[in-house]
């Protein structure tokens, strides 16, 4: 189930490109590194922390923490058997 909450990110500010910028610079991103340590410690899955970077409707980006989660699907056999995946 997805939270609905934006959850920001403790120690990571996104920056839109400076001025004068090339165009394939789409911003910038500075991590306060004890912050951003104890924040990712507290939010990693099976090795992951992900972030989404978004626009809020006033222009300003921001990161927030992408805590989406698929529901895992029980395979089915050919043969009707949940537990097994082989036919043998």
């Amino acid at each position: 189930m997805e939270n609905k909450d934006n959850v920001f990110i403790d120690g990571m500010i996104f920056k839109r490109p400076r001025e004068n910028a090339p165009d394939f610079v789409k911003g910038s991103i500075s991590i306060k590194c004890a912050e951003f340590y104890d924040y990712m410690k507290a939010n990693i899955k099976d090795g992951w922390l992900n972030i989404d970077l978004l626009e809020s409707k006033g222009g300003k980006y921001y990161a927030k923490l992408n805590d989406y989660n698929p529901e895992k699907k029980e395979e089915q056999s050919p043969f009707g058997d949940s537990q097994s995946s082989s036919p043998f």
